[in-house]
């Protein structure tokens, strides 16, 4: 008879070799069977339920509620009544935009999936083969916005979700406050300061002084050269004027509003940075523009030469553009037109690389952005770590009709929409009651007729 105890021994030794073979066996993936893995996939959440959605159409639409050319671009799927809004707005050009949106990116897109953003940006952008120019990049940041909007919308959230969450509040903004005087500049000022703003672009006339300089009667008009709606900028008058103009604006408004000026590339360069350093004691927030992208040289001279921050950026066509600049810390705020630049996927890889040196952002936002751009704009600002500013645009009662759910302004602040996807609808009948033009007033002449650069 055998002994109990050895059958209890032998049984225990026998369990352990068991064991040891299953860790091994675990170890070299003898038990990770094609079935095994399948049994063990869990569908991601994103997934569960949901029919893989497809482009049905793009197409452009465009419209002119505030003045502005805007061009928006509405992606329509296979899933009923699911869609996305982004801005494609090119305002001097917006009729060579719509070609490109409703013959080639429809043509391009029909049939493929709303998910694959990333590989539907990299795939547009050199299906031209040349690419970089302001009417494609334009169509592509339409397309882009679109699909992130679409995305939001199927996740059930707003797109600063989809791009990390809140970082902060809400997106600080600035405003314009221009006059023919720095006394009436000054008065605006004022008011902005009442409504809560902490940061205000101060301006003498348009860009340049165009505009504010009636007493000065360019040699070029008089003798009939260009056309009689050219402007007109003396580059000595407006490099005087600025420097005064900050003077009496902190005088009276005190040291703690935050003051902007943009140079909008209307000087040669080593006069912009003659007056920027001169301009080191009234504390500026930065100075945008000094130099045109064909001068982006001067810069180092610039930074060695003065303090003051500058933001630039808003003319480039291509995300590299920024690599060199930012890496050198050769400006302090990155101005990027994201319908420009080519939507939000491009824009947030500029911004994340600024963050690793100190760039932060600040998105440009005139008025030829369209509600959606400022949507997407705030998008952005909400949620990367290295926001600067954010320049702001006051919406008519038009615009308002036209695209409901347009960016609103409390206390100097945009508040993001907590709804998905953009937040922002068009209404398509009040669009069409505001049709786009071609007129371009952005021919600006020194006194005897010389092309002035932006």
């Amino acid at each position: 008879m055998k002994n109990p105890e050895m059958q209890s021994e032998n049984s225990r030794r026998k369990a352990l070799k068991m064991l040891g073979l299953g860790s091994a066996a675990g170890v070299f993936g003898l038990f990770d069977s094609p079935k095994a893995r399948a049994e063990n996939y869990v569908t991601p959440a994103y997934a569960r339920g949901l029919a893989p959605v497809t482009i049905k159409s793009v197409r452009a639409i465009t419209t002119a509620p505030g003045g502005s050319n805007l061009v928006i671009v509405k992606v329509e799927t296979s899933e009923p009544g699911l869609y996305g809004l982004g801005c494609a707005t090119f305002t001097q050009r917006a009729l060579v935009v719509i070609p490109a949106i409703n013959t080639y990116l429809n043509d391009f897109c029909v049939g493929k999936d709303v998910d694959n953003i990333e590989d539907m940006w990299q795939s547009a952008y050199v299906s031209s083969y040349w690419r970089n120019g302001p009417v494609l990049n334009n169509a592509l940041s339409g397309l882009d916005q679109a699909l992130w909007d679409i995305k939001g919308k199927r996740a059930n959230m707003p797109v600063y979700q989809l791009l990390g969450g809140k970082a902060r509040i809400a997106v600080d903004t600035y405003t314009h406050a221009s006059g023919p005087t720095p006394e009436a500049i000054a008065d605006k000022v004022q008011q902005f300061m009442e409504m809560g703003f902490r940061h205000i672009r101060i301006q003498q006339g348009g860009y340049g002084g165009v505009g504010a300089m009636a007493e000065l009667k360019p040699d070029f008009k008089a003798a009939g050269f260009g056309r009689e709606t050219d402007d007109f900028s003396d580059q000595r008058t407006y490099l005087k004027r600025v420097p005064k103009m900050f003077e009496l604006v902190r005088k009276r408004c005190g040291e703690d509003i935050q003051l902007l000026h943009d140079m909008h590339e209307l000087t040669e360069p080593i006069d912009a940075i003659n007056m920027i350093k001169g301009l080191e004691e009234y504390r500026p927030y930065f100075i945008e523009d000094p130099f045109s992208p064909e001068n982006m040289s001067w810069f180092k001279l610039l930074r060695q030469t003065t303090s003051v921050p500058i933001a630039m950026g808003e003319l480039f066509n291509n995300i590299n553009e920024f690599k060199e600049p930012m890496a050198n810390q050769l400006f302090d705020f990155i101005r990027i037109h994201i319908s420009q630049i080519g939507g939000i996927t491009p824009a947030m890889k500029v911004a994340r690389l600024g963050e690793w040196f100190n760039v932060k952002t600040a998105w440009h936002g005139p008025g030829d952005t369209s509600p959606v751009g400022h949507a997407a704009n705030n998008s952005i600002d909400i949620a990367v770590w290295n926001f600067g500013i954010q320049e702001s645009q006051m919406f008519n009662d038009r615009v308002k009709e036209v695209f409901p759910g347009c960016p609103t302004i409390k206390n100097g602040y945009y508040y993001v929409s907590e709804s998905p996807g953009l937040g922002i609808d068009i209404n398509e009948k009040e669009a069409a009651k505001y049709p786009i033009g071609t007129k371009s007033r952005w021919t600006v002449r020194k006194n005897d007729g010389t092309i002035l650069k932006p």
